[in-house]
């Protein structure tokens, strides 16, 4: 109950703030919850975090008749998808709307830095309905695709095709901004599209190598392929098996366009003590968490 009243209360602010930075608010509160914080505590941090908020527009209906996917990528359309998914979540229930909208929008996984998708996966483990309505909204409104998934790769490790990507580096900016930047060039897509994508090890894979890259270097831009890793795990529990491929495939490219402008030029990391190479996976199951 106490993670309940404090997602609500982060309801009133916007999902960015200064230059276009993603509010970490809900995802912290939740985390913060699993150590085990208390009211004060949840509450003193939200006080704190909130001071660089700002509030949330006004709740803007969606318009009636519009495609669900008509405003993909608008950033103006954080309100009306905030109500579109949260009437969704209201009338047919978090499980059938995660397994409906999740293979779309994990077509345009890499946009804000992957911060939307990450959302969307602590919303699922907070099983609060609103918040998730917020998180998929903010992905909905951020995204942005880097093209067609791969499909007919040869290479099965991904560390060997990070290391023949050699691109420009481009100037300081947001995350998102330098894997644009990255990805733009055909010879990006030509040489992502080298990897085999299996549903089976493709992502254990990916997340291994970015534990050790970030052991190693303690990269910030890194620290986002780590995370967002995690989330792959919660999202594709919750859509149909035969989707994960396509999914993963989007997800790669959004993880190469990261590693390639995080600046690291290396991708061999050092092992991780007690960090298995392939780290348990969960047990496959569609269902949210309850209250979702």
């Amino acid at each position: 109950m106490s993670l309940r009243h404090s997602l609500e209360r982060s309801a009133q602010y916007d999902a960015e703030y200064g230059g276009n930075l993603s509010s970490h608010l809900p995802m912290a509160l939740t985390a913060l919850a699993r150590l085990g914080a208390d009211d004060l505590r949840l509450a003193a941090f939200a006080g704190h975090y909130a001071s660089r908020l700002r509030p949330a527009p006004a709740v803007e209906p969606w318009p009636g008749g519009e495609a669900w996917q008509g405003r993909f990528g608008d950033p103006r359309a954080w309100p009306a998808y905030r109500s579109l998914f949260g009437d969704w979540i209201d009338h047919e229930g978090a499980p059938a709307v995660l397994a409906q909208a999740l293979p779309a929008l994990l077509r345009g996984v890499g946009k804000a830095a992957f911060h939307a998708q990450i959302r969307s996966a602590y919303a699922i483990g907070s099983g609060h309905g609103p918040e998730l309505a917020s998180a998929l909204a903010y992905w909905a409104c951020r995204w942005f695709s880097l093209g067609a998934a791969p499909t007919r790769g040869r290479e099965r490790d991904p560390a060997a095709v990070l290391a023949r990507l050699r691109c420009a580096q481009p100037k300081p900016g947001l995350i998102a901004e330098r894997m644009a930047l990255v990805a733009g060039p055909a010879a990006f897509a030509r040489v992502a599209a080298g990897l085999r994508i299996d549903p089976q090890t493709t992502l254990e894979q990916l997340a291994t190598l970015a534990a050790r890259l970030y052991a190693a270097s303690a990269n910030f831009t890194v620290l986002h392929l780590l995370t967002s890793a995690h989330a792959m795990r919660v999202l594709l529990s919750c859509i149909e098996p035969d989707a994960a491929a396509e999914a993963l495939g989007h997800y790669w490219l959004a993880y190469a366009a990261a590693h390639a402008a995080s600046g690291l030029g290396d991708t061999d990391g050092p092992a991780l003590p007690g960090v298995p190479l392939s780290a348990p996976r969960p047990a496959a199951s569609r269902q949210a968490p309850r209250g979702a």
